[in-house]
C-alpha cells in the first residue's frame, strides 16, 4: 500500500463521550439563557417595550430550548473521529459536513485542553495543529483520560513518522 492509499477521504469510525451531549445543552442553554435573562429583566424594567421586549425573550427561549433538544443528540450521531498510524480523521458538522484528514508527516502539535465546562463533564478537546492554511483539526468531547493518552498516542507516531517532502 503506497502512502497515497493509506491516507484517503472515508468516514472515521468512532463517535465521541455520550457526555458531550450533556455538554453540548449546557453551552447552548447558557447560550440562549443569559440573553432571555436580559431581555425579561429589561421588559421588566422599561414599561413602554415590555410586550416586545418579553414577546422577543419567549421566541428566543422557544427556539433555544429547541436546539438544546434536537440539536447536541443529532450532533452527538454525526460527530466521528479515528486515528490510525497514518493520519487523523474528523467528521464534524450538522447542515453542513466537514471532513478532515491530517496525515501523521504534516503534524507540528498536539494540544490537550479543557475548559471550566468540560471539566465539569470529565470531558476534553485534541487539537492537532499542521501546516495546513484550514487551520488544526479539533477533536471535541472525548473522554479526559482518552484524549490524554490520544495525545501521548500522536506524539509517539509523529515522533516516528518522516516529514512530507512536499
Amino acid at each position: 500500500m503506497t502512502g497515497e492509499d493509506a491516507v484517503r477521504l472515508r468516514p472515521p469510525d468512532r463517535a465521541l463521550d455520550e457526555r458531550a451531549v450533556g455538554w453540548w445543552r449546557t453551552r447552548l442553554l447558557l447560550l440562549t439563557g443569559v440573553p432571555v435573562l436580559v431581555l425579561a429583566v429589561l421588559g421588566a424594567l422599561l414599561e413602554p417595550a415590555r410586550p416586545w421586549l418579553w414577546w422577543a425573550a419567549a421566541a428566543l427561549a422557544v427556539t433555544g430550548l429547541g436546539c438544546t433538544v434536537f440539536l447536541p443528540r443529532w450532533w452527538f450521531r454525526v460527530h466521528r473521529w479515528e486515528v490510525t498510524d497514518e493520519a487523523v480523521y474528523v467528521r464534524t458538522g450538522a447542515f453542513w459536513q466537514e471532513w478532515r484528514i491530517a496525515p501523521m508527516s504534516r503534524i507540528q502539535t498536539v494540544d490537550t485542553v479543557r475548559g471550566p465546562l468540560e471539566q465539569a463533564f470529565r470531558l476534553a478537546t485534541v487539537t492537532v495543529t499542521t501546516a495546513s492554511s484550514k487551520g488544526a483539526v479539533r477533536i471535541e468531547g472525548l473522554d479526559h483520560e482518552l484524549a490524554a493518552d490520544l495525545a501521548e498516542r500522536l506524539t509517539r507516531i509523529t515522533r516516528g513518522t518522516p516529514g512530507d517532502a512536499t
